[in-house]
């Protein structure tokens, strides 16, 4: 089970300019341990949240990456770019923006929110024959990307002064924000690129919470700002259980569901409960894959379940 206090979910608020992994270096090195990832890349000009995982809280990365992200974004009507963002080359110049209407702005966010079908940008960190799209385009490739399916849940106008318009989006994991402003631009028959772009939430958690990068050397706000990984996973279904079962699923062994504790709650990163479902199978038909393991407040195990057995996927040694 997690107890090293540098096993941690850390909320950092992303300035701009320095890269994803800019923050994830100055995180190593302030913190003291090589082993320190992210859950999303953010472009250099973009701010905000960036959830690191630190230590074995490495382990839970993959599932806070697949969260849905919440943005502010500024797009600038008429003028469109070969990267799709400010720090591009201006490709095309259109008139009619200053003839748009609020109504027919919203009109054409609504179109685009819901499933839709997005074409990734050519300069993103796609990677394409193992080798990211940024890189080739860089070299003058243009490679045909197929479009993929995201979904938008909210894409909703906030501040409108031409040709500049804002957004506030809240999208699955993998949507490409230059893109929408992209495709906002084409809906509106005049294009755009995206101006700024800051991350305001992944899931539940909020940015209001981050750090700031220049705080990572201090103990006490690390301190009082890291998430558990136990808590970082309270969007999951999660057991609790004795020490025994804690034992077994350590070494890597099923468990039965019977086995697990019905009732009780696990944290939440904001101080409320999740409650905790009945143990046996019979008894708790919505338990699910994955589930989070706890014993006494410590996670042991993400596991699967399945035939009324938790099968450890993933394992936290204490």
């Amino acid at each position: 089970m997690i107890d090293h206090p540098r096993d941690m979910v850390l909320p950092v608020d992303k300035p701009s300019g320095p890269t994803s992994h800019d923050i994830v270096d100055l995180a190593r090195r302030e913190i003291g341990t090589r082993r320190v990832g992210h859950t999303g890349t953010l472009d250099p000009f973009a701010s905000g949240l960036l959830l690191l995982c630190v230590g074995r809280a490495t382990r839970v990365a993959e599932y806070l990456t697949a969260l849905d992200k919440t943005y502010q974004a500024t797009m600038r009507l008429g003028r469109t770019t070969d990267t799709l963002d400010r720090e591009g080359r201006v490709v095309r110049e259109r008139e009619g923006w200053a003839a748009l209407g609020p109504e027919e702005i919203v009109a054409a966010l609504e179109r685009l929110t819901g499933e839709i079908d997005q074409v990734p940008p050519q300069y993103s960190a796609k990677k394409v024959d193992g080798e990211a799209m940024h890189r080739r385009a860089r070299r003058g490739e243009r490679v045909e990307l197929e479009s993929r399916r995201v979904t938008v849940h909210e894409l909703a106008l906030a501040a409108l002064e031409l040709p500049l318009l804002g957004v506030r989006v809240r999208c699955s994991s993998g949507t490409y924000v230059r893109s929408l402003a992209r495709d906002v631009g084409e809906a509106l028959g005049v294009g755009a690129h995206l101006t700024d772009l800051r991350r305001t939430a992944i899931g539940g958690f909020d940015v209001e919470r981050a750090l700031p990068p220049e705080a990572l050397g201090d103990r006490a706000r690390v301190a009082a700002s890291a998430i558990s990984p136990l808590a970082s996973l309270a969007h999951l279904p999660s057991l609790q259980v004795g020490e025994e079962a804690a034992r077994r699923l350590g070494q890597g062994q099923a468990v039965a569901l019977a086995d697990a504790e019905a009732g009780g709650t696990l944290p939440l990163p904001r101080g409320s409960a999740l409650p905790v479902p009945g143990a046996a199978a019979e008894r708790a038909p919505g338990v699910e894959s994955p589930v989070v393991v706890a014993c006494a407040g410590q996670i042991v195990a993400i596991a699967e379940a399945r035939g009324g057995l938790l099968h450890p996927k993933k394992v936290f040694h204490g």
